[in-house]
Formats: C-alpha cells, structure tokens, sequence
C-alpha cells in the first residue's frame, strides 16, 4: 500500500497539465450495460451478487481517504448520467450514486482499469492537458479535507514548515476509494464543470489512474461535502428512474437539480432522518436514511424489528435510498419472514430450488403452463403513514422462458452483514417512480409514474 501511494504522489511529476493548487438543471439519466454478452440467468446471478457485493460496502465502508440531465438505464444494474468537465468541455460518463459522495472520472490517456467490463473499455477518459482550466489542489485546500475528512491540514501537508504554510506547494495527497465489488485511485482536481444552464467553476472532481471492476466514473449525490448536489448548492435532487430490462435500448428520464427551492406537488413524503456520524466510518454520513416502518406482504404484516427502525450510536440499523444498490437488501431477521409471507401465500406454484441456487434470488416459483399468475401485493411503509405500493414488476422478474418468477431481493447470514444498514432500498424497487431527496426540510417524496 505504502509503494502504491508514493507511486500516486509522483504522478504529478509525470504529467505537464499539473499545477499547484439559473436555479434548475435537467441531466439525461439512463441505465448501465456492461454484460451484453449474458443471458438472462447470469445477468440476474450478476446483479443479485452485484447487490450483495454492495451490501457489504455500504454497511462496511471503508474510510478513503437546478440541473436537468438525461439518467440512462444500463444493464449491469445502474444508472448513468454524463457530465461535460474542463476548457473545452469533454463530456464524460458517470454512475449515478447517492449511496457516496465523492466524483471521479477515469482521467489520462495512460488510465488503467483491471477486471473492467470489455463493453466500458471504449468509454472515453478525460484528459487535464486538453483543459485550460485543470488544476491540482494543494494540501492547504480545504477541498483536501473533503478528499480525507480524517486528516487535518497540518498532517496532510507535514512537510510544509509552519512559518511558510501560506506558500506551501504540495499536492493535496492522493486517494484511494474501495466500493463493494472494485476500487479507485488518483488524485484530486479543481475543475470547471459545464452544465446546461451554468458554469462551475473550481468543482472538486478525483482524476483516476487505476481502478478495478468499475464500469465508469462515478457521481456521487449524497450527503457528503463533495457530492455533485453541495458543491452546486441544491436545495432538491428528483429522478424518475426508467424501468430495467436488462439491455441498452437508448431510452432515457431526467435527474433535476434545483437551485431554488419550490414544493412539489401530489408526492407521498416521509421525513429524511439524520445520519449518523461514527468516528472511522464518515461514509455512514452521507447516506439517505428513511424511516421504514414495516412490510406488507398481501395481508401479512413484516415489522421491522426495533433495533432495525435507526441507526444507533455505533451506525448500525436504519434504512438508507441508494440508486447505486440493484436489488433491495434486508438484513436476514427481515428477509426471512418477508420470504417466507411469500411462500405461505403464493399457493399452485412449486418452488423451483435449482434456480434459486443458480441465481442467488429466492423465493422462485414455476409458473410454466400458467396463463395468470397472481401474487401477493407488497407495500413499504414508511415514518409519518406513507406507504409506497410496489408494482409486481418492481419486486418479481421472469426468469428463463416465462416459466420462473423469482423474487427480486437479496439477504446474507445473520452474521456476516450485521452492521451498518438494515434495509438497502435498491433502484430496481424504484422503477418507475419519480422520487425527491428534499434537501432543504430533509423530506423524500415519491410518486408511481411512467417514467420516460
């Protein structure tokens, strides 16, 4: 580790672009491809492993150191947006994430990804020489901070003598980010980001060298100092999120950022709970945490039991939104009873133990020579007497030849993922809702829609 990090601090020496330190936009949002080359059971092995991978992330993060744009569905589980960065602009894309805070984008021509999807290889990578307006942060910046929030000023930049600290001109360090199923690593940019509407200029943006299992560069909407929404100040974040089928038809809906604060209207609300803040786990703050009460399954009640309603004083518990999770993950004491409600009421179809093996998802019924199928209605409700009613589509998929259904949720052990997290509400349960993170009164509103 420690080689690797001095390999990233003389990077700067490498590269000759290098030097020390309207209120509405609408962004196209569509979902991710990166396996066109699966079948159906192994796209859907990959996303449940995908969820589960992300799962461990998100409640076991490792500490690292208004706009309207198109958000486009792809295959492997995610959602992406594209974001034009530098003097001229070079339009790059991104995963939408509000499960982390932090952007980056693969950056240089001598950018390297390991074990990355042949499909993303062509995605393009920035290239600070061709910007006039790159720039590398300094340690004194205090952007630094948002890049390794443990660290102070003094031991990030401890080769700074005291006396001339105002003309220190080293390098903000570099930053490695581990996500659940790859990593990053580079170092930190100031640089003009060009929206639709707007300028911003000095956007805090990591410039990736190398990374493993990362499909593109990722934007992170949380809560975070350095999440895309705070650095351009928005007072609401909204998408209405496609529906998945799995391949890459060319269809998009619209992320909106607003500058100006004006209240939806016809949205279901529920308050947006306060993060908790855990020394040695800040990742925990920049979640979405809503309060999720209880699960319906047809006419059976799921509690969520106590220790699961918030996150205690150590993180652990709570329900967070997070666009960057596929399937839905319920700790084992939930998802249990949720399956088993399923399978108590689900009644003329055989479970089918071969495919719930070969996927990762269960329950899955055999529904071959059924002209209907009819299943049991699920419902979230949320703090405050919200409910949210899940379209069939948003919580079971076909699998095979229209003779599987298999419930689109994930679990571990009881053990192995006991902490951060209880409930991970993932985007496929989100399909075809317009959802807003009200940042402004802390509020998460959501509709039924088409989404288009």
């Amino acid at each position: 580790m420690a080689s690797f990090l001095f390999f990233l601090s003389i990077i700067s020496l490498l590269f000759p672009f290098i030097s020390s330190s309207n209120s509405s936009t609408t962004i196209p949002l569509s979902f991710l491809n990166t396996n066109t080359n699966q079948d159906f059971y192994q796209k859907l092995t990959h996303l449940a492993s995908f969820s589960l991978a992300r799962a461990h992330h998100i409640k076991n993060p490792q500490d690292s150191s208004i706009s309207n744009i198109p958000l486009y569905p792809h295959s492997y589980g995610g959602y992406s947006i594209t974001l034009p960065f530098g003097t001229p602009p070079q339009k790059i894309p991104f995963v939408m994430d509000t499960g982390s805070s932090f952007v980056w984008f693969p950056c240089t021509k001598k950018y390297q990804c390991s074990k990355c999807p042949v499909s993303t290889q062509k995605n393009p990578t920035f290239i600070p020489r061709l910007s006039s307006s790159a720039r590398v942060i300094g340690c004194l910046n205090p952007k630094c901070s948002w890049i390794h929030p443990k660290n102070s000023p003094k031991s990030l930049c401890h080769d700074c003598e005291s006396r001339n600290r105002t003309n220190c001109k080293h390098a903000c360090p570099p930053y490695m980010i581990l996500y659940g199923s790859g990593s990053t690593a580079g170092i930190g940019l100031v640089e003009t980001l060009n929206l639709p509407n707007k300028k911003i200029p000095n956007f805090l943006v990591g410039c990736s060298l190398l990374s493993s299992q990362q499909p593109a560069g990722i934007a992170g909407f949380g809560r975070g100092m350095s999440s895309l929404p705070n650095q351009l100040g928005a007072k609401k974040l909204s998408y209405c999120l496609v529906s998945h089928m799995f391949d890459d038809i060319p269809k998009s809906s619209m992320l909106v950022l607003d500058t100006v604060y004006e209240k939806s209207k016809t949205l279901t609300r529920t308050p947006l709970l306060k993060s908790p803040f855990v020394v040695g786990r800040n990742a925990l703050a920049g979640y979405y945490y809503v309060g999720l009460r209880k699960i319906t399954v047809g006419e059976q009640i799921v509690k969520v039991p106590y220790q699961y309603l918030a996150p205690n004083s150590k993180g652990n518990g709570g329900t967070i939104v997070d666009s960057g999770t596929t399937f839905t993950f319920l700790n084992h004491d939930i998802f249990v009873p949720v399956m088993n409600a399923f399978v108590n009421q689900v009644k003329g179809f055989s479970r089918t133990e071969k495919i719930e093996r070969l996927t990762n998802l269960r329950p899955c019924f055999n529904v071959s020579g059924h002209k209907i199928v009819s299943l049991p209605e699920m419902k979230f409700h949320f703090q405050g007497g919200s409910e949210m009613v899940l379209p069939l589509a948003n919580y079971f998929s076909v699998v095979g030849e229209n003779d599987v259904i298999c419930l689109t949720m994930v679990s571990d052990s009881r053990l192995e993922l006991s902490t951060g997290p209880s409930i991970i509400l993932g985007n496929f349960q989100m399909q075809n809702f317009f959802v807003e993170f009200d940042l402004k009164n802390d509020m998460f509103g959501f509709r039924h829609q088409v989404c288009k």
